[in-house]
């Protein structure tokens, strides 16, 4: 299962993958996390205190001078050139441990998406970053988490990380990121996770679209990941058309929910209305968790928006805990995939967050957390994020029935993300 799987560094070139799979003796001192934090807040002259921030804001303004007018007046980049290294020293620095730590004495993973949320945008304006400008005009922000697959249950509180990634793909105002998260065990970092972020590049007020420098991959390997990057992105535009939000299941699609709506008739009764759940099984219904978040400055990015890593931390909490009652036992983490950030949730939002477990097989569970903004002046609700999750449970878990036309649609998008997850493992 989850364990016996390999997680592979085969993305990343040859010159940087011998990097990551030296051993320790003799290397550089590397930033840690809040060294990562301060950059991006010294890269945009973000305000440290919030009563500074609109202050800090109209400061940028003066910035669009900086901003290209074309992509070829950039210059290009090599995949190296965004190359980074650092690490969260829970091992050797055992007082930052607390923060990272879970109730099953291992880590929070809704920390290590927000650390890899800031190093991903890191990554980026290194693969920007012009020499003679000590402040850079892009405002960097995360668009989608493409995926993470994990290849351990287990993250220890007490071994030293290592966090390494690098720009693997360019359009003209956006990035791919891949990461690897690789943790200290005798004497040598293993591979954890792979993760793929896109990034878009916009404006110093953060409104219009605005140009990178174009990646040239420099051996066959690189081409090879380069073109990974662009094949990404046609399948993230083929998985958006097939939607179920615009487009009809498949024959074999519509034969399931059929399936699922006779096998839940009522056998003693001659009805469309009556509906028997089968042995083992649960209402989709009642397969769900709901939350609130008061969205303070505390949780505000460089930008002076909530932190997309929060955003990210509090979804994979409430799905984690959604799949733990659902599971009646401690369920770990597989892969997220397409979050995908519609829009920006500003500082004072109420954030609604919703769980459901829209697919079950064996002893996976797919959650599907729904974030939306309410304004209390208005009474309306705008969808900020979806997330998916695969988790695994320790034992076999029910099956989820959908009852509804709409949850069938739920249980078809799940059990299509489950398929594309189990792809990669």
């Amino acid at each position: 299962m989850l364990a016996t799987r390999l997680c592979t560094m085969r993305k990343l070139p040859s010159v940087l993958a011998r990097k990551l799979t030296s051993g320790t003796s003799g290397s550089p001192v590397l930033p840690d996390m809040s060294e990562v934090r301060s950059r991006l807040r010294d890269i945009v002259g973000a305000s440290t205190n919030w009563r500074d921030h609109v202050q800090a804001m109209q400061e940028r303004k003066a910035l669009h001078t900086l901003l290209a007018k074309r992509q070829e007046d950039l210059p290009p980049r090599r995949m190296k050139d965004s190359y980074l290294e650092v690490i969260l020293p829970l091992g050797s620095q055992p007082e930052i441990r607390e923060k990272y730590l879970n109730v099953h004495n291992s880590v929070r993973f809704g920390r290590i998406l927000e650390d890899l949320d800031s190093l991903g945008v890191l990554i980026c304006y290194t693969h920007t970053k012009q020499e003679t400008q000590p402040r850079s005009p892009l405002s960097i922000v995360t668009a989608l988490v493409d995926k993470i697959n994990l290849c351990k249950k287990i993250i220890y509180p007490d071994c030293d990380i290592k966090f390494t990634g690098n720009v693997s793909w360019v359009g003209r105002t956006s990035m791919e990121v891949k990461m690897h998260m690789l943790q200290l065990h005798g004497g040598d970092y293993s591979p954890v996770l792979d993760a793929t972020f896109v990034m878009v590049a916009r404006d110093p007020e953060n409104k219009r679209p605005a140009f990178v420098n174009p990646l040239i991959p420099e051996s066959p390997e690189e081409e090879e990941i380069f073109k990974q990057g662009e094949l990404n992105k046609l399948k993230r535009i083929d998985f958006s058309t097939a939607s179920l939000l615009k487009m009809a299941p498949t024959a074999e699609e519509r034969n399931i929910v059929h399936d699922i709506f006779l096998n839940t008739l009522d056998t003693r009764t001659v009805s469309f209305r009556s509906r028997k759940l089968p042995p083992n099984s649960v209402w989709m219904e009642d397969a769900k968790l709901k939350g609130l978040q008061i969205c303070h400055p505390q949780e505000r990015n460089i930008f002076n928006r909530i932190f997309g890593g929060f955003l990210m931390r509090k979804a994979f909490e409430l799905g984690w805990a959604t799949a733990c009652s659902y599971g009646s036992s401690r369920p770990f983490i597989v892969s997220v995939d397409d979050i995908m950030f519609q829009r920006p949730v500003e500082v004072g939002s109420l954030l609604l967050l919703s769980a459901q477990v829209c697919y079950t097989e064996k002893n996976y569970i797919q959650v599907r957390v729904h974030s939306e903004v309410y304004d209390a002046d208005t009474r309306e609700h705008q969808t900020t994020n979806i997330f998916h999750f695969t988790f695994i449970s320790e034992n076999e878990v029910p099956r989820v029935i959908p009852k509804t036309y709409g949850e069938s649609m739920l249980y078809l998008d799940g059990k299509r993300h489950f398929a594309a997850i189990m792809k990669d493992i």
